[in-house]
C-alpha cells in the first residue's frame, strides 16, 4: 500500500498483520480523494484509523492537521510507523472510538469513519449522535463499510460508491 498523491506520493505504508485491520485499497483511496477534491487546510479526524492510510493521504494532499483514533495495538504500531515514515507529527489517541466521542476535542472539516465491518450497525447510532457536535459548518464525513452491512448515518448523503464489497459514503454536516 502506498500514498497515492501529494507530498508523500509513492511512500510505502505498512499495515498490521492479521485480519483485524483492512487498509483501504490504493485504488479506493484514489477514487475517494478524487470525489472529495481539495482537502488543503482541512482539520481531519480519522476514526478507527487502522494503519492511518486515509488520514495520511489527506495530510499528503495538504490537510492542516489530523487526529487519529485507534485502539488495536498492532494497528497503532503500524500507524505510528507510517507517520514516522512520512515525517509527520500528528496526534494519535490509543482509545476506543465510542469513548473518544464522549469527550471529543476540536472541530473537524473532514472525518473518516471506517469501523470493523461487523460493527457498523452497532456504532451507527452513537456516531450519528456525537459527530454533529464536532463538525465545522462545511464538514464532510466519509464512511467505509461492507456493502452488505452498510454503515448508515442519518446525515445528508453527498455521494455513494461501491468498489467490490466496499461501500464508500460521503455525508455533509
Amino acid at each position: 500500500m502506498r500514498v497515492v498523491a501529494g507530498e508523500f506520493k509513492g511512500r510505502r505504508l505498512h499495515a498490521p498483520r492479521g485480519a483485524a485491520t483492512r487498509p483501504t485499497a490504493d485504488r479506493v483511496r484514489e477514487a475517494l480523494f478524487s470525489i472529495l477534491g481539495d482537502v488543503s487546510a482541512a482539520r481531519v479526524l480519522d476514526l478507527y484509523a487502522g494503519s492511518g492510510a486515509l488520514g495520511i493521504e489527506a495530510l499528503s494532499r495538504g490537510a492542516e492537521t489530523a487526529l487519529f483514533v485507534e485502539r488495536d495495538r498492532r494497528a497503532l504500531a503500524a500507524l505510528r510507523r507510517n507517520l514516522e515514515a512520512v515525517g509527520v507529527d500528528a496526534e494519535v489517541r490509543d482509545q476506543d472510538v465510542l469513548r473518544f466521542l464522549v469527550h471529543p476535542e476540536g472541530v473537524f472539516d473532514l472525518v473518516f469513519c471506517d469501523p470493523p465491518y461487523d460493527e457498523a450497525s452497532r456504532v451507527a447510532a452513537p456516531l450519528s449522535e456525537a459527530l454533529p457536535a464536532m463538525l465545522s459548518e462545511d464538514a464532510r464525513i466519509v464512511t467505509e463499510s461492507d456493502k452488505r452491512n452498510p454503515l448508515v448515518l442519518p446525515l445528508p448523503l453527498l455521494a455513494e460508491r461501491t468498489y467490490g464489497d466496499t461501500r464508500i459514503a460521503i455525508h455533509s454536516a
